[in-house]
């Protein structure tokens, strides 16, 4: 009940703030209403709860790419494999169980590795998973750019087109992907790398 009370105080003093940062308002109703609904339910099995966070996860990776693409990746589309948001999820999930504060204290730094520009890894977005717990660990994730494919075919499709030059039609993201652990609390306990 307390933490219900603090999760509605929260709610306004950071709605207008993810509002700002280009956040959808269904969106953060559907985020508060799980955790809401998760502390209000303490009866449910880790399982459950870790099923619904690892969904929440998913649909917020899915919700930066959609966000990125006509910004920073410059497409129409952003082509994502089947499974790649939930693998994504699962793992930050398990990094983040051995957490002083869980999934609360991490923030997340999403980045495209472009292979059409010698492998530079731009920016997508940084998430802060709950705002209101300071920071314990940081998790770069790395998605992949998928440039298989007949790179002649590709610039001639660009030709003659409708769109502004360096924008794509669509980018294709690989299968795979980098996850680096840093913790911030610790200047000892170093960095873990894994690629997926």
């Amino acid at each position: 009940m307390v933490a219900t009370s603090t999760l509605t105080s929260k709610n306004s003093e950071c709605i207008s703030d993810f509002i700002d940062r280009g956040y959808d308002q269904a969106c953060i109703d559907s985020e508060l209403d799980f955790w809401e609904r998760c502390l209000a339910e303490p009866y449910l099995s880790v399982e459950v709860c870790e099923e619904r966070a690892c969904q929440q996860l998913a649909r917020l990776l899915e919700g930066c790419l959609a966000r990125a693409k006509a910004s920073t990746l410059q497409c129409a589309q952003v082509l994502v494999p089947e499974t790649l948001t939930r693998r994504v999820a699962r793992d930050v999930l398990r990094l983040a169980a051995g957490e002083p504060c869980g999934l609360r204290g991490c923030v997340l730094d999403v980045r495209l590795e472009l292979e059409e520009q010698q492998r530079r890894c731009e920016r997508l977005e940084r998430l802060v998973c709950d705002a209101s717990v300071v920071p314990t660990f940081e998790l770069t994730l790395v998605f992949k750019q998928d440039g298989g494919g007949w790179p002649s075919l590709r610039d001639f499709l660009r030709i003659g087109t409708c769109f502004p030059p360096g924008f794509r039609r669509a980018l294709k993201l690989r299968p795979g992907f980098r996850l680096v652990k840093k913790k911030l609390y610790s200047s000892a306990a170093g960095t873990v790398v894994e690629e997926c």
